[in-house]
C-alpha cells in the first residue's frame, strides 16, 4: 500500500510544476485527448453589417430638357430632342409629337397651348375647328402658314381629356420652347390663349391681356384669344378683330 505523500512533498511537486510552465488548473474531470477532433472548430467571422443601398440620385427633368434643347442646333434636332425626352409623362398617353407647322422663319411665330384630339391624332397643331378659325383669322390680314407663319404649342403632346397643363408640365417644356423660338428666329410672338402667357410672360387674364404689347425672349409679343374660346365666345370676335388689326399695324411698322 503506497504511503501518503506528505505535505512538504506535495508542495514541492507543486512549485516544480510550476517551473515547468503549468500555471492553470485543468479541472477535476479527466479529459481523453484522444477522443478530441482532429482539428478546432474555425471561429465564426464576424458578421459584417451591411450597407445600405445608396439612394438613386434624383432627376431634373428641367435640367436634362435645358441641356438638350441647348444641344439642338436646328429645328429638326430640336423636334428629335423633343422625341428622346422621356421625362414628360404626357408622352406616354399622347399617339403623336406635335411639334410645329407652317413656315420656318416666318416673321410671325404663333404659339398656342397644348394639341387637342385632331392635332394629337395628326402630329400637326391647329388643324381642327380651332385651326380653321385662326388660319380664317390671319387669311383676314395677308398671313397663312403656307408663307408667313409658323405655329407651335406650348406642350408638344396632348394632355389627358384635354385638361389644361399642369405648372410643372410647363416648366419642363419651357426649355424646348425658348429653344423652338431661338431657332426659328420670328420678329413677333403672338400667344393665344391664358397657358401661352402663362409660359412666356409669367402672366394669366387674357381679357386682360390680349391685344396690348408686351416683351419677353427679346421679341415683341401680343397675347390673343384663342380660336377654341372663340368658338364658345363668339360675341368676343370683335375684340379679336382689333387685336389682328393690331398684329398688322406692327408688322407693317417693322417693314
Amino acid at each position: 500500500m503506497e504511503s501518503a505523500i506528505d505535505h512538504e512533498t506535495a508542495r514541492a511537486l507543486l512549485e516544480w510544476q510550476i517551473e515547468l510552465g503549468a500555471t492553470e488548473a485543468i479541472g477535476d474531470t479527466p479529459v481523453d485527448r484522444y477522443a478530441l477532433p482532429d482539428t478546432a472548430p474555425k471561429a465564426k467571422k464576424p458578421e459584417v453589417a451591411q450597407r445600405a443601398p445608396a439612394k438613386p440620385k434624383e432627376v431634373d427633368p428641367v435640367e436634362l430638357a435645358r441641356k438638350a434643347a441647348a444641344a439642338a442646333n436646328s429645328l429638326d434636332e430640336l423636334r428629335a430632342a423633343l422625341q428622346e425626352f422621356e421625362h414628360c409623362e404626357l408622352k406616354r398617353g399622347a399617339r403623336n409629337l406635335v411639334f410645329a407647322d407652317g413656315t420656318p422663319g416666318a416673321r410671325v411665330m404663333i404659339i398656342g397651348e397644348a394639341p387637342g384630339r385632331d392635332e394629337d391624332r395628326e402630329g400637326l397643331p391647329f388643324v381642327g375647328r380651332a385651326g380653321q378659325l385662326l388660319d380664317r383669322m390671319l387669311a383676314a390680314i395677308d398671313l397663312n402658314r403656307r408663307e408667313n407663319v409658323y405655329i407651335t404649342n406650348v406642350l408638344p403632346w396632348r394632355p389627358p381629356q384635354n385638361r389644361d397643363p399642369k405648372p410643372e408640365e410647363i416648366g419642363m417644356m419651357k426649355p424646348f420652347l425658348e429653344r423652338h423660338v431661338a431657332l426659328a428666329k420670328p420678329e413677333i410672338l403672338v400667344l393665344m390663349g391664358n397657358i401661352s402667357c402663362q409660359a412666356v410672360l409669367g402672366k394669366r387674364g387674357i381679357t386682360r391681356l390680349h391685344g396690348r404689347w408686351d416683351q419677353a425672349m427679346n421679341l415683341p409679343v401680343i397675347p390673343m384669344f384663342h380660336p377654341a374660346y372663340l368658338l364658345r365666345q363668339p360675341h368676343m370676335k370683335r375684340q379679336a378683330w382689333a387685336d389682328l388689326l393690331e398684329l398688322k399695324a406692327r408688322l407693317g411698322g417693322l417693314q
